[in-house]
């Protein structure tokens, strides 16, 4: 019978936790109706019996959490805990003002704690408050400020944290995430605790208002009733206000108490007894000097000698028994899941799923070999992560691109000081690094030659030496441009990225870049797909445009050039000309000189017309179809120019017809000649041009 009540009773339970909101919101409003309406003698002391309870859970809780977050309700159970509190301090006010009495909780703790003397009760009541609003409020309250500070203002750190974790590979964008939402919620939890540290303070301040009160009171409203002589009337409203006091402050005690608890948690990954038991029991000497100064105070005449004796001696045995047995601290100060998670093995995947991770390839992989492993290990000082952060920044200032997660990895197949990087998985680029070494490059400018071991810059295949790191004033007063190896490997990925920026922008990024600019130009956003342009669209457009080093940073403009000719033009290459035009401005300052200077190549006009009646159209775009002798003279006379050009210091691009600048482009790509081409609609109007050359291929052909 017993046991089929006690299962209504937890089906009963069950039911009403369900509806937890609804019953905090009706539990606020009855707490708010107790500050207006009396409330019965068995009401308030149901009332001071939850709150006390609720305070022993929330301090108990406090203790054993392994981390502050765990209890991040905290600060909003104190407002809540405090309003209750008050609420019964008034309801009691009413009572003993009222009736004389408040209470069977409220009368037994004034007679218990008075003993018959309300002076003794008082002058303890003002003890209890003298530890609670001095002590421990004021100290909590400080412990909340300095933490919610130092917990803002290093935030950013832990930001640059988990980027550089991110980008070096040792999490992904799930933990990067989680990470991130941690630090959130460790912030707003501290800021939180510094403002919720003052409802306690306040509720101190309050309980001595309230007592002062119910005294006064009190004896005014006995002494004109005729309860008795004054000291009766005073001796039993003190014993009520101080029982109210101390029914009140335990509770606010506990629940300060457990609010220190929390703040001061730094660094613990166990429960605060855990944590506490352990550090105490990991200096056995500490425990064994203590116990004998605590013996010595035996022999001290007057003193408790068995009770200093049996103190030490404890002290003294607790400390061989931490000598002896090590794992005991090691045991108390090893999180739980970790000790619990140690037998657990986990479930080997059989089948498909077994090699499904091993299909993944990383858009941008850096493979090093073991010697060059302390470049990225943060923990011994290695920056090469940072490094590749500040690579991502870069890259997106300069074209617009997000540069996608680098995974650095070791590779034992690689000589001990080199590095490749992979695209798609695929060796691209390699280099050597000294890791302990300084490279010291030769631009040009070099006046005395220093030692080292010289090598070549593996960018831009500059000579360069690998010299010691005190060289490094030296170096560069002979003329060196001096690098660290990280850096070096960062100038490297920087130029992979640039040149592969097209093959690595893939239709989420681009859904990506979108969304970005729909949060302030929605408009032009909604506009493509109704005409016709889809994210595939726009990767093709973006693709075109970072093959040759186009930035794509003014996403708007493209994408309204975009949306005015898609209706007319299907052709994404096509497309990708006229968007070239649109942001004439950017591809201009690509080129200009230190002063301003565009310097420029032309073609003249037997070779232009000849060029423009070679243009096809095929299945793979704009082609031109130059019979082969003409178009190596072409070639060749073009190199010819473009190296008079930079003999002279001047950086030229070839200016051409719009309609036979994308052909030219693709047939010098394939002849492997690195010269800039840019149509005539392509140079900004405010650009001063300069011309260096006119190339004529069909006057060089006769």
């Amino acid at each position: 019978m017993g046991r089929t009540c006690a299962r209504g009773v937890m089906r009963q339970l069950q039911q009403v936790l369900k509806h937890t909101d609804l019953l905090l919101g009706m539990g606020v409003l009855v707490v708010v109706a107790m500050l207006i309406m009396p409330l019965p003698d068995f009401v308030l002391d149901t009332g001071l019996v939850i709150a006390l309870a609720s305070s022993v859970v929330v301090l108990l809780t406090s203790v054993n959490v392994k981390d502050p977050l765990q209890f991040s309700v905290f600060p909003s159970m104190l407002l809540v805990t405090t309003l209750l509190r008050l609420a019964l301090s008034v309801a009691a006010t009413k009572l003993i003002l009222g009736n004389g009495h408040a209470g069977n909780v409220i009368g037994t703790f004034g007679q218990f704690v008075l003993g018959g003397n309300f002076v003794v009760g008082f002058v303890s009541f003002l003890i209890l408050m003298v530890v609670q609003f001095i002590v421990i409020t004021n100290g909590s309250t400080r412990v909340s400020e300095v933490v919610a500070r130092f917990t803002l203002d290093a935030m950013p750190g832990k930001q640059m944290a988990i980027d550089a974790d991110l980008a070096a590979g040792l999490i992904d964008e799930e933990g990067a995430r989680a990470r991130r939402k941690q630090v959130k919620q460790e912030a707003d939890f501290y800021g939180a605790m510094d403002g919720a540290s003052k409802f306690v303070k306040g509720d101190a301040v309050a309980s001595l208002l309230i007592i002062a009160i119910n005294i006064l009171g009190g004896f005014a409203t006995g002494f004109m009733r005729g309860e008795g002589d004054p000291m009766a009337i005073l001796s039993t409203y003190a014993m009520l206000s101080v029982g109210e006091g101390l029914v009140s402050q335990i509770p606010a005690l506990l629940i300060s108490t457990a609010s220190g608890l929390l703040v001061t948690r730094a660094g613990q990954e166990t429960g605060m007894a855990g944590t506490m038991f352990g550090q105490v029991l990991g200096q056995p000497r500490a425990l064994a000097t203590a116990g004998i100064a605590i013996g010595a105070f035996a022999l001290v005449p007057g003193f408790p000698s068995l009770i200093f004796l049996t103190i030490g001696g404890l002290m003294f045995a607790v400390s061989r028994l931490a000598t002896s047995n090590p794992g005991i601290s090691k045991g108390l100060l090893t999180p739980v899941k970790e000790q619990a998670a140690k037998p657990v093995q986990p479930a080997v995947p059989v089948g498909p799923e077994a090699v499904l991770p091993l299909v993944n390839v990383d858009a941008l992989e850096i493979e090093i070999g073991y010697g060059l492993t302390k470049l990225a290990d943060t923990r011994v000082g290695g920056d090469l992560p940072d490094r590749v952060t500040a690579t991502r920044r870069q890259i997106a200032l300069e074209i617009g691109y997000v540069m996608p997660s680098v995974r650095i990895r070791d590779n034992a197949m690689l000589a001990p000081y080199e590095y490749v990087i992979k695209v798609r998985g695929e060796d691209v680029a390699k280099g050597e690094a000294q890791p302990d070494l300084l490279l010291a490059i030769d631009s040009g400018n070099v006046i005395q030659p220093v030692i080292g071991s010289p090598t070549k810059e593996p960018v831009f295949k500059l000579d360069a030496v690998w010299v010691e790191p005190q060289m490094r004033e030296q170096a560069e007063r002979c003329g060196y441009t001096v690098v660290e190896p990280t850096a070096m490997l960062a100038t490297h990925l920087a130029e992979v990225v640039k040149t592969y920026s097209a093959e690595l922008l893939s239709r989420q990024e681009v859904q990506q870049l979108l969304d970005t600019t729909k949060t302030n130009n929605d408009t032009v956003v909604n506009e493509l797909q109704p005409a016709g342009v889809g994210v595939g669209d726009v990767q093709k457009v973006f693709q075109h445009l970072l093959r040759e080093k186009v930035p794509i940073r003014d996403v708007v403009t493209i994408l309204e050039t975009m949306a005015d000719f898609a209706g007319r033009v299907k052709d994404n290459e096509q497309m990708g000309e006229l968007v070239r035009a649109a942001i004439a401005r950017t591809i201009t300052r690509q080129y200009l000189d230190d002063e301003g200077k565009l310097w420029c190549l032309t073609l003249d006009t037997a070779t232009e017309r000849m060029l423009q009646e070679a243009l096809q159209q095929t299945a793979g775009g704009v082609i031109l179809s130059v019979e082969p002798t003409l178009q190596q003279k072409l070639i060749q006379e073009l190199q010819h120019q473009v190296e008079a050009s930079t003999a002279q210091g001047h950086h030229a691009v070839v200016l051409c017809g719009t309609q036979i600048r994308l052909g030219l482009r693709k047939m010098l790509e394939r002849a492997g000649v690195g010269v800039s081409i840019m149509a005539y609609n392509e140079v900004s109007a405010q650009a001063e041009v300069e011309f260096v050359g006119q190339v004529s291929a069909v006057a060089a052909a006769a």
